[in-house]
């Protein structure tokens, strides 16, 4: 099992090689959870993830035999990118396996950062057998993505800097993936500060360190697709689940739903980006999930990585515009004549309504053929905007169904 000294030594020795990321008060997240929240922002490494960390303790450790063989690793890109750049920085050739359905910029980061991908299966436990394979067939040194002890006490070292940082830390949040992540941290947490509450978040269709708590050992559950893609494995360490069970105080559970809210606002109130893994802890808290919260507890909640796809955010921002009522869909039903569409924009106008987008729709109209119906996707103050707008188009005669 990992130990505290274990994880000071990785800290030294990777020391000049990964950033120390800084661990700032968030005011907004504060007065929305009711406690003093801290943010450790990992998401500002240099490969935007905290997998830096045990991929360059693991590497600084190779034999020069097995520098010279090369390194083969499985991963959904965070552990990708991290051991693609630490081999690159050593002269190691890496090749990584990835999941078919990978985000973009993390295959794109992987290759920009030197390593070989290759694109295998639907997801990470796919990926996983593959490297394995590969490094029976070529010879190579598999990096285990979390379930390897020099791994576990690199990711480790993160932890030492928030006691640095926020010395009188009550509460530590952070995701489970494998467990490697979370359970290095509490290693050394519990070794230098036992009165921190350790919880740990995972994504709700892939509770799998619950799970190993409830079968008394590591089982694989089903896979699921879930929008904490960097989370997303079916199956927790050997040398991980020890850990947890030692030093980890409590498990949640997070939906997508509240994983893109946290997003949102992190983007919105914080100017954070954080993929759907680090958010997950910013989202139990904004869920009042994380229970016994005074307005004074120091609460660290750690942004794992944050290389999250730009079509994703589109999409998340745009579900939660829908969701605050800052954006609207308006049907109305019109007479189909020259001037009502103008007339209906310029009601949308005075009540300072934006139009987004317009669309008629005549042939899939139930109703009179001399009606048609028009759609309208407008960008507003709120629900009460929306509210007032919808009274206005009422008032001037025309049928209004909100979508």
């Amino acid at each position: 099992m990992v130990t505290l000294q274990d994880v000071l030594a990785a800290r030294d020795r990777i020391r000049g090689n990964v950033a120390v990321t800084p661990c700032p008060l968030s005011e907004p997240f504060s007065e929305l959870c009711g406690a003093k929240v801290y943010f450790k922002l990992e998401n500002l490494q240099r490969t935007g993830s905290f997998k830096e960390r045990g991929a360059a303790n693991k590497l600084l450790l190779l034999s020069p035999e097995e520098r010279r063989r090369g390194v083969v690793a499985a991963s959904a890109g965070n552990h990708a990118q991290g051991v693609a750049y630490n081999a690159t920085r050593l002269g190691i050739k890496a090749t990584i396996v990835m999941p078919e359905f990978t985000p973009l910029v993390k295959v794109q980061a992987t290759k920009r950062f030197g390593g070989e991908v290759i694109l295998h299966g639907e997801g990470v436990d796919d990926a996983f057998v593959e490297a394995r394979r590969l490094e029976k067939e070529k010879g190579l040194v598999f990096i285990h993505a979390f379930d390897d002890d020099a791994v576990i006490a690199g990711q480790g070292t993160c932890a030492l800097e928030i006691l640095e940082q926020v010395p009188d830390v009550e509460v530590l949040i952070a995701s489970i993936g494998g467990g490697g992540w979370l359970g290095g941290m509490a290693v050394a947490i519990k070794g230098l500060k036992p009165s921190v509450r350790i919880i740990g978040v995972e994504s709700a269709v892939l509770p799998k360190m619950q799970a190993a708590y409830d079968a008394g050992g590591p089982i694989t559950i089903p896979a699921a697709i879930t929008l904490a893609d960097g989370i997303a494995v079916k199956r927790v360490g050997e040398r991980t689940l020890p850990l947890f069970r030692k030093y980890v105080d409590e498990l949640l559970a997070v939906d997508d739903e509240e994983v893109a809210n946290a997003i949102l606002l992190l983007i919105e109130r914080e100017k954070t980006v954080a993929e759907g893994a680090g958010a997950a802890p910013a989202a139990a808290l904004l869920q009042k999930k994380v229970k016994q919260l005074k307005s004074g507890t120091k609460v660290v909640c750690v942004i794992s990585g944050g290389n999250i796809d730009v079509n994703l955010i589109s999409r998340i921002i745009e579900r939660g515009l829908v969701k605050e009522g800052r954006r609207v869909m308006l049907v109305l039903r019109v007479p189909d004549r020259p001037g009502t569409l103008a007339g209906v924009l310029n009601t949308v106008a005075a009540e300072r309504g934006n139009v987004l987008e317009v669309h008629h729709n005549r042939a899939f109209m139930q109703g009179p053929i001399g009606d048609t119906e028009i759609e309208l996707t407008l960008e507003t103050k709120g629900p009460a905007h929306v509210e007032q707008l919808v009274r206005a188009l009422s008032a001037k005669g025309y049928a209004v169904v909100q979508r």
